[in-house]
This record gives C-alpha cells, structure tokens and sequence, in this order.
C-alpha cells in the first residue's frame, strides 16, 4: 500500500490510516485498504496531470478518498456532483469533517446553477404582479419575501416548505435569457454574482453537474467561467456525464419560456410611455400561438422525432405562427430597447428563441456539410407545454477539447463505470484516449451479506402475461422478507400493475408519483416494513441503509426504449459507421442501469439482502453473463427454499 513514489499519494494513504487524523477525528472512521488505493491513484492523476477513471464499488468510502488528496494537493479543484441534494451533503456535511480532521485552512465555496439562488429584481416585479393559482400560493410567496430580507447566501435550498417544482420558483429566480446583468439595479446585491466571487476565490469549489457543463459549453450566463485556473477535476457519479452533455452542447425551446418572455415583455412596458400599447398585441400573440402549438401537438406521442411533429395534422402551420409571433415580438421590442434594460433584454431573448426554433426548423444536412457533429432533432410533450430539442449525437469532440484547454488533472469516479471490467465505454463517450484505470471492488462480504435470486420459469419478457408472473414469483419473497423491499419497473405500466396488485397486501406500499420523492422515502424507511414500488428515475438516489430495505426486485433488463428519438439515432449512427449497436451501446448503457439498481440493496457492512433478477434473458442469451459478471459476487441460486432459509437466519424484526 505505501510502495508509490508520489508524495502526496503517501500522504493521502497515510492520512487515511489507522493512527491517523481522520480516525482520531471522526468516531466510526477504520482504515480501509480499498479506500487508501483510491486516494493514492487520485493523488498521483493530481500530481501528474493525468484523467483516471476509477469505479469504487458501494462502500468504499469515495467521497473521502478524493476529498483527502484534494484538500492536502493544495491545488484549486472543482468537484462536480451528480444532483445538487449530493452537493450539499457533499459540502454541508462530508467536506468540513474531512478539512477540519486534517487540519487544513483551504478555502471552500459551493456554487450551484442561477436558477438556485433568489434574484432580487424578480422578487420586486413578482411583488408588483403576483399572478398566483392557489391560496397556499400567497402564503408560500410572503414567506420567500420575509426569508429574503435574512438570507445570507439566498439558496433556495434554505426554503424546505417550496417543493422543487413549485410555479413560485421562476417568479423569484433568473434564468441567463431574462438575467440584466450589470444593468440589474439589484447588481451590487446579487446573490449569484457573490456565489461566483466566492467560488473563483476558493481553492475547493463543490458544484453538480449541471453548472460544470454550463460552463464548459460556455453558456457563462453572463458572469465569466469559474473553471479556468482550477487545476484538478474530481466528477463524482460520472456514470451521468455523457447523457447531460448532450443536453448542454445541444438547444432547446419550451412553452414555459415563451409564455415568460410574453409575460416579462409586459411587465417591462409597464415604466416606459408608450410601451404597453406598443408590446400589447404581439406579446398576446406569442402566449397565443405557444399555447396553440401545444394543441396541436396534442394527438402525437409524448416524444418523437421532428418529422413525426411536423407531420401532425396541424402542427406546421402551428409552428410558423410561432415563427411568426416571435418575428414580431423582436419587432416591437426594437424600438424601445433603449427605454429600460428590462425591454433590451426581452429583446435579446426574442431573439436567441427565435434563431433556437430556425435551427430545429431547419434541416440537419447543413451542419453536417460544415463539420458540426450531427444533432437530432425532436420534441417532448409535458401535459401542459412542449420542448423543441436540439442533441448532438456524439460530445466526446468537444469535452476532451475543453479537457485538454483545462491543462488540469481529471478523476471520473462512480459505483459504476465499468462494463465487465472494462471502461471502452465510458472513455469513448467522454473522448478519453488511454485513460488510467481503476476497479475498487466493494468491500463488503457479499457470500454472507446477500444473495441473488433468479426466479425459474418466468416467460419471456416481451409475451402476454409477464407482469404477472414476475409478481406471483416474487410474493412468496416478500413474504419471507416481511415486506422491507424495493420493486425497480421497467415501465410506469408494470409499476401501475403492481401497485395494483400488491394494493391489499399486508405490507404498507409506497408508490413513485405518489408524493414527492424525499417524502416517500422517509415514509419508506420509517414504514419499517414497507413495499416502495419505482421507475428507472428511483434507480439512482435510494439510499436506504438497514433492514428497512432487505430485497431488490428488477423485473426486466433495463435497455433503453427503443422509440427515444436521440437513443436511435444514435444507434443508427453507430450501425452506419459498421459497428453493433446493441453490443456497441445497448448493453453497455443497459449493464451500467442494472449496476445502479443492485446498487441500492447493500449500503452499509450491517446490510444483508436478497436481489431478485426476473429476467430470463440473464441466462437464456450469450451476452446475460456479460450482466452478471458485472454485478458484485453474489451467490446465485434458483430455489425460493433459499430465499427463505436466508431470511430465516436473520428473520425480519
């Protein structure tokens, strides 16, 4: 363990160590030898300049095996988390127990996305024109306002009554399209613009993401990147990376943001002479054509591509008045530019969404002609609006041109990278060539902590009845387990089946969509006994430790859908250029899905479980063993006499 040449790999390892800061410092912290490789190969990316891509089974201790060469380096890092709940904990809690064990007095700074943090200019306009749908609305909104005047940091995280998808929070929150920049007369208050100050005077900065790849795409929102300068990268949960830079170096335009720009068009009028009558009509207009489009998108499927849209009866036209509406909006906005910054920017915004909807109008060929990576182009429909979307199909071009202009060390680390021990997958779509590597295997005593349990002869998953014979083999678990499990779909119609039929059995059940997330969670885990039923969003995130959760149920193999209109371009990509596209990427992103929900079986050294594989494909197709050599080694057995002697050794409390 301590044959490594680097210096601050030493130093980590023995910072981690049994006599050591850290375990004087935190009560529970032992010594773990997977962790010490880790923080050693971390140490030596960042002493070198290197990218490492190492995956730390559950268990391992990640968290503190890159903080601790992070804070002793004293080099500027930014650490990217995978959702902003991750980040805060990673900050609020992880972070200053680590800093302050070793002693160190680097500076520290978490920064998120502007649409976390109050703005100030919009809370005055909200107040002039409260356009609420709901009493408990006003009482929400007077308690923001009340907040506002105590705030330090003006993170709406502070906020634990407002939901994440509350309508307050657009009312109160800029985005880079209606942001005034310098010429907000809330400038020298503003509370993104000290996040930023904060952040580009840190040695640490902890952010998700979302604001990483804003930044590397150089969507800035106005206040210059935080990033040159930094000289390590740690991207924690990398697994996400891939499928979120395809968002950001990608466009899009949605119902929300015209209605708003409509909207703010007016509110802006409201102080210059003669700028309401002028901005009257067109911004009407807009609200009416956006609204009209999404009418007449209604009979189309949720998502799809281009061509299925504008093939609808209805839509073309639809989207021309659109065209129109924004034409002139723009048009109206122009001669009044020069009365307040509110009108200047509504008019850079009419026409940046302008120019995004020419582009997703026109055809894809011209981007290719002059070397741009091709984009898809689709829709998605949500019950009250629309998103017109642009997605390159391939951004490992521009993330490893951002990585090389960064001259800093990279480290991508998750629970799951690699697929059958190898990280090609990966490494291709992040355009890694010759990465250093590393496997850290969980630590845990998988042959006495768990067991895999493949039910025998359940039909095929693609024939009539599927569903049913999943939860007919997997009652008699539950019944063995005393409930305490968690059931991962394929489909919301297996989850709707399921909840079905599991509605009169003795255990409490809980049901994604039910109630938000956190809520049913903490119902889950306080149930003792309960049955939480979730989708592919509920594969990420779970993080019930103890006998609360003692089973995993996964009905299906979770290969993507097919009809997704940027998953099969992509594969048409791939089969255009001679390779396989279910070999070549359906597998591979199906092997990491799988990882991450086996993942939320075993959190802790005190966990036992049982992990229900229904899917006869595990061992009537070749690449089945490619799924399973992936997954930790559990014992398998295809005896329900099994599952129930395990649960008899340590019955349910």
């Amino acid at each position: 363990m301590t044959g490594t040449d680097s210096r601050l790999a030493r130093a980590a390892i023995e910072a981690l160590g049994e006599q050591a800061a850290l375990a004087a410092a935190l009560p529970g912290f032992r010594p773990r030898p997977a962790q010490q490789r880790l923080a050693a190969a971390v140490a030596e990316a960042f002493e070198q300049g290197a990218v490492l891509l190492a995956e730390a089974g559950t268990g391992t201790g990640k968290t503190f095996a890159y903080l601790v060469p992070a804070l002793l380096s004293g080099l500027k890092t930014i650490v990217s988390t995978g959702t902003r709940a991750l980040q805060d904990q990673l900050y609020q809690r992880d972070l200053p127990r680590v800093r302050q064990a070793l002693g160190v007095g680097l500076k520290t700074a978490l920064l998120k996305g502007r649409a976390n943090y109050l703005c100030r200019y919009r809370l005055e306009q909200a107040k002039g024109e409260p356009r609420f749908t709901a009493r408990e609305q006003v009482g929400q909104f007077q308690r923001i306002v009340a907040w506002s005047g105590r705030t330090r940091s003006g993170d709406m995280a502070e906020l634990d009554f407002l939901p994440e998808d509350s309508p307050l929070l657009p009312l109160v929150t800029s985005t880079a399209d209606n942001c005034l920049g310098s010429e907000c007369p809330f400038w020298s208050e503003c509370f993104v613009v000290q996040a930023r100050q904060r952040a580009q005077a840190a040695d640490l900065v902890v952010v998700n993401h979302h604001l990483l790849l804003a930044d590397l795409a150089l969507k800035q929102e106005g206040f210059g990147e935080i990033l040159p300068g930094a000289q390590a990268f740690v991207v924690d949960e990398a697994h996400q990376l891939p499928e979120l830079a395809a968002q950001f170096f990608g466009e899009g335009l949605g119902a929300r943001p015209l209605v708003e720009l409509a909207r703010d068009a007016l509110a802006e009028a409201k102080g210059v002479p003669g700028a309401l009558a002028a901005l009257q009509a067109p911004a009407q207009a807009l609200e009416q054509a956006t609204r009209a489009l999404r009418a007449a998108m209604d009979n189309l499927p949720q998502r799809g591509a281009a061509g299925r849209a504008r093939g609808g009866a209805g839509v073309e036209p639809a989207l021309e008045a659109l065209q129109a509406a924004l034409e002139g909006l723009q048009a109206a906005l122009a001669p009044l530019r020069e009365g307040a910054p509110g009108l200047e920017a509504c008019h850079a915004r009419a026409q940046e969404q302008l120019g995004r909807l020419q582009r997703w109008l026109e055809a894809s060929a011209s981007e290719e002609a002059h070397g741009a990576s091709p984009a898809v182009r689709w829709y998605e429909l949500s019950p009250r609006g629309f998103r017109l979307q642009r997605t390159p199909l391939d951004v490992s071009a521009p993330l490893r041109a951002h990585r090389a202009q960064s001259q800093a060390a990279w480290v991508f680390t998750s629970a799951t990278l690699a697929v059958d021990g190898r990280f090609d997958h990966l490494a291709q779509k992040l355009g890694i060539e010759a990465p250093r590597t590393l496997i850290v295997p969980s630590p845990f005593d998988w042959p006495r902590q768990a067991l895999c349990y493949l039910p025998p002869g359940l039909p095929e998953p693609a024939a009539r009845g599927y569903g049913q014979a999943v939860l007919a083999a997997v009652r008699p678990v539950l019944e063995a387990s005393g409930g305490r499990a968690f059931l991962l779909f394929a489909s919301h119609r297996a989850l709707r089946e399921a909840a079905a039929a599991l509605a009169d059995g003795p255990w409490p059940l809980f049901v994604q969509g039910s109630a938000p997330r956190h809520v049913l969670l903490q119902q889950f885990r306080e149930s003792g006994n309960g049955v939480l039923l979730g989708t592919a969003s509920f594969r990420e995130g779970v993080d019930v430790a103890g006998e609360a959760l003692s089973v995993v149920v996964i009905d299906k193999l979770p290969f993507a859908a097919p009809d997704d209109p940027v998953f099969e371009a992509r594969l048409d990509a791939i089969r255009r250029a001679g390779g396989n596209p279910f070999h070549d990427e359906q597998v591979p992103q199906a092997v990491i899905a799988l990882k991450q929900g086996a993942g939320r079986l075993i959190r802790s050294e005190t966990d036992r479980g049982v992990l229900v594989l229904c899917d006869p494909r595990l061992l009537g197709k070749s690449y089945g063993r490619i799924f399973l050599d992936s997954l930790p080694p559990l014992p398998r057995t295809r005896a329900l006499a099994d599952v129930q002697a395990f649960f008899a050794d340590n019955p349910a409390p």
